[in-house]
């Protein structure tokens, strides 16, 4: 079984798991990192998770994972949160997010750059395509078709004491 299978199978049995305890699988990655194999599930809800939510989330996807074993081998288990720049995967985030800041990366250039920052406006259909539209500031809005996204995060923003935004 290859990396991206056990990532998609893991992600299956996962957001079963997920959705009965009422929690969001953000995303699986599943690694070498020195000798180990990890598994690594980030997970979230509404109002944020916890030490006890990870714990709790851990517990009832080992179990599943011990019945069904779709891993071969040993491996390390993680659970935890996305964190507060959460990565934006699913098209649900980016109608979900709209309104935040997020940064996006992309596959090749745009207007010579691959990198852009603004506000989410959301995520349109636009003949056959997607498109994740990012307002860059007051006078301009770029339209990112959504299969040119390597990848896309929510940024945090930090209001400095002299009044200022701080990225």
């Amino acid at each position: 079984m290859g990396k991206e299978r056990i990532e998609t199978v893991v992600e299956r049995l996962g957001n079963q798991v997920a959705t009965t305890l009422n929690y969001e699988l953000v995303d699986v990655e599943y690694r070498k990192e020195g000798p180990d194999w990890v598994l690594r599930c980030f997970i979230d809800r509404e109002n944020g998770v916890g030490i006890e939510d990870c714990q709790r989330f851990s517990e009832a996807l080992e179990r599943v994972l011990d019945e069904t074993d779709p891993i071969p081998g040993k491996y390390l288990l993680e659970v935890s949160s996305p964190g507060l720049e959460r990565p934006l995967k699913k098209d649900e985030d980016f109608t979900r997010f709209a309104g935040k800041t997020i940064e996006v990366k992309l596959n090749k250039p745009i207007n010579n750059r691959r990198t852009y920052c603004g506000e989410l406006m959301g995520l349109v259909n636009d003949e056959s395509e997607r498109k994740v539209v990012l307002k860059i500031d007051d006078l301009n809005v770029l339209e990112i078709p959504r299969n040119q996204i390597a990848k896309a995060n929510l940024v945090i923003e930090i209001f400095g004491g002299e009044g200022g935004k701080k990225r």
